[in-house]
């Protein structure tokens, strides 16, 4: 649906609010404190009979307390009851915060810092439609007070909120829910579609780093079961034997204090590594003195790096650059000798290598790759350099395509996050007006 093409109101009125603009002429605007109900009922000595519950990018949802991720407390006295439909807010760092609104669909508990509120009588739906969108886009940022971004609670509750009559309400509310169900099914779609790109372009690297480029080759049994059968004329060698350094740097004395704002020499981390590119986005950085004592972890162009540790282990990218390059104990260096960089790279990033990597890691819970264990990794690999170059250069032409049918997808994607963030937008603040017959309609979003 176009939103050109949505009615509007017949007439409108000055909101009050310089940086909300108009509203319709026939809603009202209603300050907090007769919309809102502040709660503060901590759960103390009974927190066992409560589910935990967190504010995500996702809304509400309940923590698992029996495989917990990220950092529990050691008691839950201090956390306040949420009961089905309240809101929950996060009136500190709003700023920073991914989201600070949601609307809780269980009862349980949630940690003191937020608020807590009930809603008095306005359609709890359309009320948080109207919220997400302000933090959407930092709206409220004129309330902020202090360093920490903070939105008093005065003044939360002074602040007017938009209200249509309970019809409209209820409109807006219905309406917002099909729309952005048909967008987010939508969105899920084009995932799928990525997921499926990728599994494809996975295939094509497998096959040309294990069965080469010619499909009549003879085949010849590897010597490693998992491996199977390879071309003739192929070898089977561990890296240690086609490379010349593997190691990792450190975290420089003093860690992040140590960091520069600009400047300086690129520390690269594991957040930097991808498969496929390095990302200086989020880099930090070191200064000229503290690199030149970290001689052994200088990265050198032609060299892989590989994470070895944490949730994005196996990652890895090669190098292509003669920019000044150091890494920390996260990333590994792997310097080929005798064997072609990129042919490398694909090697580490197809089923063999990040099956090796899979089998190896150590350190319990916080997975682990040691240099020991990567030295005596297999690779199967052509005899001669300019085999590996013809096979880099197939890979390169076939996953090209694939990696332009991703950005394709993942453009259409932002187009769909863009359109239902406008589509919320004019909604709530009346700029276009739902109708009984939208409500009814089961139209897709494009009518």
């Amino acid at each position: 649906m176009q939103l050109t093409k949505m009615p509007k109101y017949d007439a409108y009125k000055d909101s009050g609010v310089e940086w909300l603009g108009e509203i319709p002429e026939s809603w009202s605007l209603l300050a907090n404190k007769y919309i809102f109900k502040l709660k503060k009922n901590l759960v103390g000595k009974k927190s066992k009979d409560y589910d935990l519950l967190s504010l995500t990018l996702k809304g509400v949802i309940k923590r698992d307390m029996e495989n917990p991720e990220g950092k529990f407390p050691a008691e839950f006295d201090t956390y306040q009851e949420v009961k089905k439909n309240d809101f929950i807010f996060c009136l500190f760092d709003v700023e920073e915060t991914p989201r600070t609104v949601g609307l809780s669909l269980y009862d349980g508990m949630i940690t003191g810092a937020y608020t807590v509120m009930s809603v008095y009588n306005i359609n709890i739906n359309y009320l948080y439609y109207f919220y997400l969108n302000l933090d959407s886009k930092k709206r409220l940022k004129p309330l902020y007070k202090g360093l920490r971004n903070t939105i008093p609670k005065d003044i939360f509750f002074s602040f007017k909120t938009f209200v249509p009559s309970t019809h409209e309400q209820t409109l807006i509310a219905k309406f917002l829910d099909q729309k952005t169900a048909q967008i987010d099914k939508a969105i899920e779609i084009k995932h799928k579609q990525i997921e499926l790109l990728k599994e494809q372009k996975q295939i094509v690297i497998n096959n040309a780093v294990t069965k080469g480029l010619d499909p009549n080759v003879p085949m010849k049994d590897s010597g490693i079961e998992w491996i199977g059968e390879i071309p003739q004329g192929w070898e089977v060698k561990k890296i240690k034997h086609v490379t010349c350094k593997i190691g990792s740097g450190i975290t420089p004395s003093g860690g992040g204090t140590t960091y520069l704002e600009e400047g300086g020499v690129p520390l690269l981390r594991s957040q930097n590594v991808h498969f496929g590119r390095i990302d200086l986005s989020d880099v930090a950085r070191i200064s000229e003195g503290i690199h030149e004592s970290m001689k052994n972890s200088q990265v050198r162009n032609g060299d892989v790096l590989l994470n070895i540790t944490g949730g994005s282990i196996g990652r890895c990218h090669y190098v292509e650059t003669d920019e000044r390059l150091n890494v920390n104990q996260h990333v590994c260096i792997v310097r080929p000798k005798t064997i072609e960089t990129k042919y490398l790279n694909f090697i580490l990033a197809s089923e063999i290598g990040q099956g090796q990597i899979w089998f190896f890691q150590q350190g319990g819970g916080r997975e682990g790759l040691n240099f020991q264990a990567l030295k005596n990794f297999f690779i199967p690999c052509p005899t001669t350099l300019l085999k590996q170059q013809q096979i880099v250069a197939y890979i390169e032409e076939k996953t090209s395509k694939i990696d332009k049918a991703i950005k394709l997808q993942n453009n259409q994607i932002d187009k769909l996050k863009e359109y239902k963030a406008s589509l919320i937008n004019s909604v709530v603040t009346g700029k276009v007006r739902v109708t009984d017959e939208m409500v009814n309609s089961k139209g897709d979003i494009n009518e």
